[in-house]
């Protein structure tokens, strides 16, 4: 099944866009689509690579004046800007329960003070062609899993901010949060090294079908302020919403499920909640 309004095929023929993390697997894909359009992509990354198929600027969106550069060179390559894409983002393990440390600062840095960088030397380009940016979310800015707290938090403060970001340029620059469910790539490689697979916590939905929703989110003639990937993440973001308590219920009962058969006995990080789901079988 497919959302209708995810796949219009809306041609981007003059677009201006910028997409952050272009060099990763959800961002060569989206400047991909893109030009396949019609549209004019230019890339921010922290390790471009030989291999893009676009221009691809060297910028570190933890640091304020690699930002300043390189959002300056981009759209001086593009000639102004119509779409930013706010792609580039980072996971890996970090339960609620310990000391905030280092992880939960560099999700922070990358996924939440990041996106608002990259945004805050677009907002004059954005507002003269009143253009389009997108925030690229994830379900779990509505829908928090357990042992990924950082990741979670990080997501939805990125939404708090886009959700600021409309009120301020309403009528001038539409914003668009899209939330899409787990993806293979390589994004989970840290979870896995750390004993935290998302096998069984997770349904894995196709790479094309969270491109599709973040590009017609940037072309689509409404604005639609959320955007949810796929038929399954529509209901898993409805119930976040609006029954959270009955979605608590459902993803505890498969926390415990997974610690009590020995999924994490190997995971130093889940070592509390091994231990209490234990005590308590």
């Amino acid at each position: 099944m497919r959302i209708p309004y995810l796949h219009d095929n809306t041609d981007a023929t003059g677009k201006r866009v910028l997409v952050t993390g272009a060099s990763g697997t959800f961002g060569r894909a989206i400047a991909a689509d893109f030009t396949a359009r019609g549209a004019t992509v230019v890339g921010l990354d922290l390790k471009p690579s030989a291999t893009d198929e676009i221009p691809v600027i060297a910028c570190d969106i933890t640091d304020d004046q690699s930002v300043i550069d390189g959002v300056a060179q981009a759209l001086e390559l593009l000639g102004g800007l119509d779409i930013l894409v706010n792609n580039a983002g980072t996971g890996g393990p970090a339960p609620a329960e310990f000391m905030p440390d280092a992880e939960l600062y560099r999700q922070l840095e990358i996924n939440l003070i990041g996106a608002w960088r990259v945004t805050s030397q677009c907002v004059d380009a954005l507002v003269e062609s009143k253009g389009r940016v997108v925030m690229v979310a994830s379900r779990m800015a509505v829908m928090q899993l357990p042992l990924a707290a950082a990741y979670g938090v990080s997501k939805r403060a990125m939404v708090a901010y886009a959700d600021a970001l409309r009120l301020e340029l309403a009528g001038h620059v539409g914003v668009t949060t899209v939330y899409p469910s787990a993806v293979r790539s390589p994004i989970h490689d840290s979870t896995k090294d750390a004993g935290l697979s998302l096998e069984g916590m997770s349904t894995y939905e196709p790479l094309e079908g969270v491109v599709d929703a973040i590009v017609n989110a940037g072309l689509s003639r409404q604005i639609r302020r959320d955007v949810p990937t796929s038929p399954k993440g529509q209901l898993e973001f409805f119930l976040a919403r609006h029954l959270p308590v009955v979605v608590d219920r459902i993803v505890t009962k498969t926390l415990l499920e997974r610690a009590t058969s020995g999924a994490f006995d190997a995971a130093t990080l889940a070592r509390g909640v091994v231990a209490r789901a234990k005590s308590a079988a």
